[in-house]
């Protein structure tokens, strides 16, 4: 049987090791929203454009004609997925944390562009619901990520790593995944509202 604190314990060391980790939390956030800002005030040459638009045509090709369940999966596992990769490659001295980041906020500044440039710069408030609980886990695992990596600088460099391990995988279990699940049936149900 479970204890009955089972939860509050879990959820109050789950804070405790975000807040342990917030600097690495706050490193990939402003990674992301500079290159948020690169991408949305920086011309974006052409090879780089079209490269953007295949990835965002397969995408669109790739839900076309999916049922709100269907697109809420998908939306869930694909994050889910790209958080958990996040975290483990970390492990190669959080290069791969900094680099999604870059990556997705310059993807994100180039589409809010995009938006924009075809509906007015209003249109940006309908892309914010969107990020509300998704950005919040997808910032938490890139920043646990990045403190995975770092491991090696520790002088207990084994015990570092275990530790930090088991309390990531504590906080993917406890905080991302429920963040996660509440985003992708916010996006899910705002995208086929809005069909």
């Amino acid at each position: 049987m479970m204890p009955k604190d089972f939860f509050v314990k879990n959820y109050s060391k789950c804070w405790k090791f975000i807040k342990e980790s917030r600097n690495f939390i706050y490193i990939v956030t402003s990674v992301f929203f500079l290159f948020v800002l690169i991408g949305f005030f920086v011309p974006v040459p052409d090879y780089l454009a079209d490269e953007i638009m295949k990835i965002l045509a397969e995408l669109i090709r790739k839900t076309e004609g999916m049922s709100q369940f269907e697109l809420i999966r998908f939306i869930f596992l694909n994050n889910t997925q790209s958080s958990i990769l996040a975290m483990i490659l970390g492990i190669f001295f959080g290069v791969f944390p900094i680099v999604f980041s870059a990556f997705n906020g310059y993807v994100l500044g180039f589409v809010a562009l995009m938006a924009s440039n075809s509906g007015g710069i209003g249109v940006l408030w309908k892309i914010l619901p969107h990020g509300i609980f998704e950005l919040p886990a997808i910032f938490v695992a890139l920043g646990l990520g990045l403190k995975l990596g770092m491991f090696i600088f520790q002088k207990q460099k084994k015990k570092s790593f275990k530790n930090y391990i088991y309390e990531t995988a504590r906080v993917l279990v406890f905080v991302i995944i429920p963040l996660l699940i509440i985003a992708a049936i916010i996006e899910g149900s705002l995208i086929i509202l809005t069909k």
